[in-house]
């Protein structure tokens, strides 16, 4: 294990700052709710009435002067998108970075086998996207019961579950990109991250685009759905599941036969 140690102390800074950010974010949108909480009647029937945009976000379905309608919009747009950028970035270079950096020679020339240094590298990106997801979890409970709100349990594991599968399901997509990549690049992994969750918004706006939803992660992860219905897609969420394992798989496949420079 001694690649999963390496790669956890590269990534170690990035993923102090990520987790500070998305974490100190989520805090600070909990502990805005008591303040905001006598003025959400109006803000909730403002934005039914919004159309489009409403649908959009799923903003239409919720009632913000809930903690959990509140939480599954602004913490969970925090949540969606910062993790999923998170591990997008994680993954989509951890292949194609011994090329770019050209440390490949000095690796490959070990008595190690390629399919090690992808199993090695693909468990360091799950420890840290795993990890992160405890850590902010442990804030938004601490900080819900710091606010003196009683805690909708089943309402915030369902929630963070959520986000937690859409984040594998992108880390295991980039995973795969990565190994068709000479040189890493940052922008690939937030263009995907960012393609898919615009997905998620067209599919929410008109009805002929709702087979979207079986595409884009966010599909399963939206706070509307979860907190109305008290339970995930699971239909989606397989699907989710089966595009991670897929761009893994892809990656064993592609770097194991791969030339190298």
């Amino acid at each position: 294990m001694t690649l999963v140690k390496h790669e956890l102390r590269q990534g170690k800074i990035s993923f102090f700052i990520w987790t500070a950010s998305i974490g100190a974010l989520l805090a600070i949108c909990i502990f805005l709710f008591p303040e905001m909480k006598g003025q959400m009647d109006g803000v909730s029937e403002m934005f039914s009435s919004m159309g489009s945009f409403s649908q959009a976000f799923g903003m239409d379905r919720l009632n913000f002067g809930t903690l959990t309608g509140f939480y599954a919009v602004e913490c969970g747009n925090v949540l969606g998108l910062g993790g999923a950028f998170y591990a997008a970035l994680c993954a989509v270079s951890i292949l194609s970075k011994e090329e770019k950096d050209k440390t490949a020679e000095f690796l490959l020339t070990h008595p190690v086998s390629r399919t090690r240094i992808i199993t090695e590298k693909l468990i360091s990106v799950m420890i840290r996207v795993t990890a992160m997801n405890i850590i902010i979890y442990d804030v938004s409970v601490v900080s819900i019961a710091a606010i003196g709100e009683p805690i909708p349990w089943k309402e915030i594991d369902l929630l963070h579950l959520a986000y937690y599968l859409l984040q594998l399901e992108l880390a295991g997509i980039c995973f795969g990109i990565s190994a068709f990549l000479r040189r890493g690049s940052m922008g690939v992994g937030l263009g995907v991250a960012a393609m898919l969750y615009f997905l998620n918004l067209i599919a929410n706006m008109t009805e002929k685009a709702e087979f979207l939803k079986y595409i884009t992660p966010f599909g399963y992860c939206e706070g509307a759905g979860i907190v109305t219905d008290g339970r995930l897609n699971v239909g989606m969420a397989a699907v989710g599941v089966a595009l991670g394992l897929a761009g893994i798989l892809a990656a064993y496949l592609s770097y194991t036969r791969k030339d190298i420079h």
